[in-house]
C-alpha cells in the first residue's frame, strides 16, 4: 500500500512538473501583448495606431489588407496567411515608415 501511495505522489509531482505550452514571453494567443511578432504563435504582433500597444493578431487573410513582412517585427495590417502573397507597394519610404500596404491574393492566381 506504502509503494502505491509513493508512486501516486511520483506521478502527480511529474505531472505537475511539467511546463504550461503556453509562454509568459513567447508563445503568445491572440490578444495578448507583444513587442515582436517572433512571440506571437501566429507570428503576427498588430498595432492599430502609434499610440496604441501591440497584441498577438492572426494573419491576414485572401482579399484582406496586409504589410509585407518587416524587420521591425510589428505591423499595423498583419502579413498574409502561408500561401497568400501580399500585393503592395514596395518602395523605400513605406518600408521605413511601415506604411507599404497591400491586399493578399492567392500566389498561385496572381501568376495567371
Amino acid at each position: 500500500m506504502e509503494k502505491i501511495l509513493v508512486l501516486l505522489l511520483v506521478t502527480l509531482a511529474a505531472a505537475y512538473a511539467v511546463p504550461d505550452p503556453r509562454g509568459i514571453i513567447i508563445n503568445l494567443d491572440e490578444g495578448e501583448l507583444c513587442l515582436n511578432s517572433i512571440q506571437c504563435k501566429s507570428k503576427c504582433c498588430h498595432r492599430p495606431s502609434g499610440l496604441s500597444l501591440a497584441r498577438c493578431a492572426p494573419k491576414a487573410s485572401e482579399k484582406s489588407e496586409c504589410s509585407i513582412k518587416t524587420l521591425y517585427g510589428v505591423y499595423y495590417k498583419c502579413p498574409c496567411e502561408r500561401g497568400l502573397t501580399c500585393d503592395a507597394d514596395k518602395s523605400i519610404m513605406g518600408f521605413i515608415t511601415n506604411t507599404n500596404f497591400g491586399i493578399c491574393q492567392d500566389a498561385n492566381s496572381s501568376r495567371k
